[in-house]
């Protein structure tokens, strides 16, 4: 497979790098979101329509901005354009669903801190991505997001029902989880040739 096709550039992003899982990238939904499968996942849409977006966006800036010799302004309109996305997707899900809303709480208008959206914008520029590969590279890294997210959730619940010793309830079960999470994700990093 070809490093510059857009399959490679996908499971890249979806499994060899996970932003989550392997680069430690948007490390507070991961752990803050990920006590219901349900909340997770929706959760993880609202972060793959930001990335997409973001991406999108990140592609058009840099041209312009190339074009005029102005990169130094990348990392400001990068954030500009990602706090835009997210105030488009909190208020899309604030008419079509407050319930959804009021679950997701403060971690929704912390995509915008989310260090994994910016860090998409920033890779896919370093990397030279044209339109379709900024497109399956911001799919790919909105999935593996969304992967780490659901598996995170589904491991929680799961040890709900389980007798777990008091001293490693909580944020430090949760701390372990992810590790070996992160320790399962570090197998598919041969994949990458």
């Amino acid at each position: 497979m070809q490093p510059d096709s857009l399959t490679f550039i996908f499971l890249n992003a979806f499994l060899i790098n996970n932003f989550v899982l392997a680069m430690f990238l948007g490390i507070c939904p991961f752990l803050g979101v990920s006590g219901k499968i349900k909340t997770a996942w929706n959760m993880g849409l609202a972060v793959i329509f930001v990335m997409l977006v973001s991406s999108m966006c990140a592609y058009g800036i840099n041209a312009i901005l190339v074009k005029y010799d102005l990169e130094f302004l990348r990392l400001i309109s990068y954030i500009a354009v990602i706090a835009s996305a997210v105030q488009l997707v909190e208020m899309t899900i604030k008419k079509f669903s407050p319930a959804l809303f009021r679950t997701l709480g403060i971690f929704l208008p912390l995509i915008t801190t989310n260090c994994a959206i910016l860090g998409l914008a920033l890779f896919q520029t370093n990397r030279s991505y044209d339109f379709l590969q900024c497109l399956a590279f911001s799919v790919g890294a909105g999935a593996g997001f969304t992967l780490a997210l659901v598996l995170m959730a589904g491991l929680r619940e799961k040890l709900e029902l389980a007798d777990v010793p008091d001293v490693s309830m909580g944020a430090a079960l949760s701390l372990m989880l992810g590790g070996m999470l992160s320790l399962a994700f570090m197998g598919f990093a041969g994949l990458g040739g």
